[in-house]
């Protein structure tokens, strides 16, 4: 079952304003309105206030003197003020509605910038629901927070100050009466602005889990109607709904109680002002006005004081979703630094920023246009090819003492030659090809591109020399074109893509409902797999690459359909450096050469023949007897 990643922050020690004051390079743009609307709230709150004293000057003065035109003009009074708090309250509401939206909007976009900059490792380490979530939910929260507690808690805080002063104005006695209360509502408000952060914390992570299971489900909806596992997984759906649900009760009950203490203590307080007010009034000693003004602010204040319940319980929440935020934007991104000299003897591509391609859903982060230079001045100059020097490496969240993945692999594939990679389950195929376009960072060693260390070219000119297609392809909820031109330039067309449909052979992309413009849905679940390998291939060669990485790219064909992209995809591999991981020997005959990996290490290099002459692993492996589906 998902959980929440070992990265959640422990609660118990955190400050809450400190948390929330993270907040402020989003708000700062929008500070100028978001002050001028609490401005506002702040002088409707006071104008409210106003509303007892004008009570006062009735009382003791129209309604005493019984003075008819007195009482009316206080009436006029009292509508006036009313109509002006309402409008200062609306003016308010209008000024932090367009600005919210856009901080909400721009936390929503710098999330989604860092998501696609930081590392597969951590996408390996997070579950899906949990970044969801936090994108969403978390967002909502804090959208509702800037739009009413953050306001709020200034302007009760004001609003209680000044009425307070008011009534001590009026009568410092009764001021003491109404104050009484004052520290064990404080001391209450600090237990359960402790107790109520922990449990809004993992009703939100509770929130994020359940999200990831519902987000699997949906994906693999085909695999839980296959082996018929609806029940389970509605039984699973249900016991993290039913935990959710008593973390929320929890929040309830809390919230239930702090609302009793804060609507009691005060309505006693005031209950014991009418008594000792109405004794002072029959003694002569306060006159009838000012106890209807006192009693008149006292009642105005209690919105403000049993609102800060509920406000501490949202700004809790505000902050948690600031801390759950913050701990994927706090995670390292991929560098862009260059580690050493650059290459010269190829231009980069000439572009910034990739941006989204229309109706993809994702960033288009595949290759972009490739300089069509000859593969012999790639790099420093130096016809080097794809090398492996020393190459070492273990998974960052491997347990401490097991053994790496990769130890001391050292492999040269000649430029313009393609190499065929073939080992035993759990060998670390896939880990090496992902290692050349920086998926993943090397332990110890280092990987040159004609000469040049990988890690000297800026990640977007390295992913530009380098194409990858994957055994297991992902498609995006894009048109065919559209998924197969994200291995290509933002100029790439028509014939680009036409040939790469070609060198794929998956001309079917033409005979869909609306040619390559048909939309292939979600994950390409709308395809078949042999379909969806295809389209990932062509991804792969239509922006021409000088260097072409495919593990196992045939895996899903058929015998027929493998031997025509087989035949296509020579022509390209004749002009490219190509690492080619291979399970089956038709796959192995495409390449010049074959490399074994075998426990972490290449073990023998030679042709097919070759090994299967001299090697018995290899022969063993290429007996149909090894297939495998490593890491």
């Amino acid at each position: 079952m998902t959980t929440t990643p070992v990265t959640a922050t422990d609660t118990t020690d955190r400050s809450a304003v400190r948390t929330l004051l993270r907040l402020w390079p989003f708000v700062r743009p929008v500070r100028a309105r978001l002050f001028t609307a609490a401005f506002t709230a702040v002088l409707a709150s006071c104008v409210a206030l106003v509303i007892p004293l004008v009570l006062k000057w009735m009382v003791d003065g129209p309604v005493t003197d019984r003075d008819p035109a007195g009482v009316w003009l206080g009436a006029l009074y009292l509508l006036l003020l009313g109509v002006a708090e309402a409008l200062l309250f609306g003016l308010r509401r209008w000024l932090v509605a367009r600005p919210l939206s856009h901080v909400e909007a721009e936390m929503r976009a710098a999330l989604y910038r860092r998501l696609q900059r930081l590392p597969v490792s951590f996408h390996d380490r997070w579950p899906s629901g949990q970044l969801l979530s936090r994108g969403t939910t978390d967002l909502m929260l804090l959208r509702m927070f800037l739009a009413f507690p953050l306001t709020f808690l200034l302007v009760n805080g004001v609003t209680i100050l000044v009425g307070v002063v008011i009534m001590l104005a009026q009568d410092w006695t009764l001021g003491l009466v109404i104050l009484g209360p004052a520290v064990p509502l404080v001391l209450t408000l600090s237990v359960f602005e402790t107790k109520y952060s922990a449990i809004a914390r993992r009703a939100q992570d509770q929130v994020g889990d359940l999200t990831t299971v519902v987000e699997e489900s949906v994906l693999g909806i085909r695999i839980v109607k296959g082996f018929g596992r609806h029940r389970s997984q509605a039984r699973a759906f249900h016991e993290l709904s039913r935990t959710l649900r008593g973390t929320e009760l929890h929040k309830a009950r809390l919230l239930a109680a702090i609302w009793a203490v804060i609507v009691t203590l005060p309505e006693v307080a005031v209950a014991a002002a009418l008594v000792v007010g109405s004794v002072q009034v029959a003694d002569g000693e306060l006159s009838a006005g000012t106890l209807v003004a006192f009693l008149s602010t006292a009642l105005a204040l209690r919105w403000p004081i049993e609102s800060i319940g509920f406000l501490l319980a949202m700004s809790q929440e505000a902050a948690t979703a600031t801390e759950r935020y913050f701990e994927v934007m706090d995670e390292e991104p991929e560098s862009d630094a260059v580690a050493g000299p650059r290459a010269v003897g190829a231009a980069p591509r000439a572009t910034g920023p990739r941006t989204d391609r229309p109706g993809t859903g994702a960033p288009a982060a595949g290759p972009g246009t490739r300089p069509r230079t000859d593969a012999r001045t790639a790099g420093t100059g130096r016809a080097d090819g794809l090398r492996f020097h020393q190459v070492r490496f273990r998974y960052p969240d491997a347990p401490p003492g097991t053994p790496p993945v990769l130890d001391g692999v050292d492999l040269h594939i000649r430029t313009g030659e393609s190499l065929a990679l073939v080992g035993a389950t759990g060998s670390g195929k896939t880990t090496l090809t992902a290692l050349v376009p920086r998926l993943h960072e090397v332990t110890a060693g280092r990987i040159t591109l004609d000469g040049t260390d990988i890690t000297a070219l800026p990640r977007q000119q390295l992913r530009s020399l380098v194409a990858v297609a994957f055994e297991e392809p992902t498609l995006f909820s894009a048109s065919v074109g559209e998924n197969v031109l994200m291995g290509a330039g933002d100029d790439a067309g028509d014939a680009e893509l036409a040939r790469a449909l070609s060198i794929a052979h998956a001309d079917f992309a033409h005979t869909l409902p609306e040619g390559t413009a048909t939309q292939v849905g979600e994950q390409g679940l709308s395809l078949s797999g042999g379909q969806r390998q295809r389209l990932a291939l062509a991804r792969a060669v239509v922006g021409r690459p000088r260097f072409l990485v495919l593990d196992d790219p045939l895996s899903a064909l058929d015998v027929h359909t493998e031997a025509a992209v087989e035949a296509a995809l020579r022509r390209v591999l004749a002009d490219t450096t190509a690492l080619i991981v291979a399970h089956r020997p038709s796959t192995v005959l495409l390449a010049d050469r074959v490399a074994l990996l075998s426990g972490g290490r290449i073990t023998a290099v030679g042709t097919h023949q070759e090994l299967l002459r001299t090697h018995a692993e290899y022969a063993h492996l290429m007996s149909g007897a090894g297939e495998e589906d490593d890491r």
